[in-house]
Parts: structure tokens; C-alpha cells; sequence
């Protein structure tokens, strides 16, 4: 009876500190959000003169939304952001199941080589060659088009191929040898048998790649500071600058360059958890 009883108090115990743990992260993740939100809605005077945490005298000011939208040329942006987001998840999906295809399914005297080339790319911090990488975009003329961080989007994700590689392992290499003896080519059997198995770890990968894209304010300011290439994030720089600051439009604009990227999750979430348990299960 003890013992029953000190067992449902750990429980119990175990139980609490799971709750105080979620609502800890909810309360990390929703208040800055939510400050942002209310800033949105106040006047400069207003955000200067009250609390972050107090709530805005008219709860549907929405003028700084308006002038958000229009100084900070969201549709420019959202048009860019766009095809970066739709190139680069097309680049990712074909150059990585390529590669992971080439690397999973043959072996040739380089191949560990390559794996450790990948592996040390993956180690040595993206900002220390970043010096180099920026004369080597600028060698080929790419500086300040889209071309720039396009290349770098599809071109440095090494992690997915080794994701790739991990489906790869779970899908039998007998598929491609009936594929074969009926005279299909290489090139068939990776058409027809291992791009369509992939898709769903290309579903989670191509998401998380777009949400990364849309939120990245680093690469897109430093290769296209041209504003005519301005995208969701680098709108943003239009409201900051060295002696004036709008805040209240810099708050509004931050939730509206939110809004494309957290309704584009939420809507393909299933998809994302669909691919990591396809990877984890699948025999």
C-alpha cells in the first residue's frame, strides 16, 4: 500500500514538473510575440511613455500595419522571398537525393573521402569563410541578384544529405536490382523507385528549408542590399536606421513577416512529423 502510494506521488510529482516545464517554454516562446503585438498597436509617444507589458489604449490601431505594409513594400518582399523559397526547396529536393543516391548506392575510391569532406563542412562555422565566399560570389557577378543567396541555399545544406542517407539505408537495394534485370537504367531506378520513397523526407526537409529561408535576415541583407531585392526580413531594415527609428512600424512589420512563415507551418506541420516518423519506422 506504501509503496503503491509513494509511486502515484512521484507520478503526480513527475506530472508537475512536466506542466511547469510546457508552460515555462510556451511563456519563453509567447511573450516576446506578444510584446511585439502590442507594441503594433501603440503610437511612438505611447510605446515611449508606457510599459512593454501594458496593454495599448486602442486595441485596433491599426495604422501602423498600413504604414508597414507600404513603406516597408511587403509585396516586394513576399515576390522575392517567393522564388527563393520555391528555387532553393526544388535545388535542395534534386541536388540532395541525387547526392545521397550516388553516396548511399555506389562505392567508388573517393567515397570516404567525400563523407568527410561533408562532415568537415559541417564542423568548421559558416562565418569563418565568409570573407571567402563573399569574393568568390562576387568573382562570379552574382553579388546583390538573387542568384547569390540562391546558390548558397541550395548549395550548402549538408545536413539533409545525410538525412537523405538515413531513408536510403531502410529502402531495400533488391528494388533496384529487379528495376535492373528489367532493364531499367540508373537513372530509371532513381526516377521511378527512389525519388518517389523520399518524398516524404523531401515534405519535412522542404518545409523546414522554407521556414529557414523566411527568416533569414543574414544572407539576404549582405548579398542583396539592393532595394528592389528586398525580401520579408530585409523590409524590415527600411524602419531602423543610424538616428530615427520607427518602432511601432518595425513592431507591426515584424508581425506581418511572421505571418507567412507560421501559417506555412502550421498548415504543412502533418507533413513534417509525417516524414520524421516515415523516416523512424519505415522498414
Amino acid at each position: 500500500m506504501n509503496t503503491s502510494l509513494s509511486e502515484n506521488k512521484r507520478q503526480l510529482l513527475s506530472n508537475v514538473l512536466y506542466y511547469i516545464l510546457f508552460i515555462g517554454m510556451c511563456l519563453i516562446v509567447f511573450i516576446p510575440i506578444l510584446l511585439v503585438v502590442f507594441g503594433s498597436l501603440k503610437t511612438n509617444a505611447e510605446l515611449g511613455a508606457t510599459s512593454p507589458f501594458s496593454l495599448p489604449s486602442h486595441l485596433f490601431y491599426f495604422d501602423n500595419y498600413v504604414k508597414a505594409f507600404h513603406d516597408g513594400h511587403i509585396l516586394l518582399g513576399l515576390r522575392n522571398t517567393f522564388v527563393l523559397v520555391v528555387v532553393s526547396m526544388a535545388g535542395n529536393a534534386l541536388l540532395g537525393t541525387m547526392t545521397a543516391f550516388i553516396l548511399n548506392r555506389f562505392d567508388f575510391k573517393l567515397k570516404k573521402i567525400v563523407l568527410l569532406l561533408f562532415i568537415v563542412s559541417m564542423i568548421i562555422p559558416a562565418y569563418t569563410t565568409e570573407i571567402a565566399r563573399f569574393q568568390l560570389i562576387h568573382s562570379m557577378h552574382l553579388y546583390n541578384t538573387l542568384g547569390a543567396p540562391l546558390l548558397i541555399y541550395v548549395g550548402t545544406d549538408i545536413m539533409q544529405i545525410y538525412i537523405y542517407i538515413q531513408f536510403l539505408e531502410k529502402i531495400s537495394q533488391q528494388l533496384d536490382e529487379s528495376a535492373m534485370m528489367d532493364g531499367a537504367s540508373y537513372f530509371r531506378v532513381f526516377r521511378s523507385i527512389i525519388f518517389p520513397l523520399l518524398l516524404p523526407a523531401t515534405a519535412t526537409l522542404g518545409i523546414l528549408k522554407s521556414v529557414t529561408i523566411m527568416n533569414d535576415i543574414y544572407l539576404q541583407n549582405l548579398y542583396m542590399p539592393k532595394k528592389e531585392l528586398a525580401t520579408l526580413p530585409t523590409a524590415l531594415m527600411s524602419f531602423v536606421s543610424e538616428r530615427t527609428s520607427d518602432l511601432v512600424a518595425l513592431c507591426a512589420g515584424i508581425i506581418l513577416v511572421l505571418l507567412p512563415s507560421m501559417l506555412f507551418y502550421l498548415v504543412f506541420q502533418r507533413y513534417i512529423f509525417k516524414g520524421l516518423m516515415d523516416g523512424a519506422i519505415k522498414g
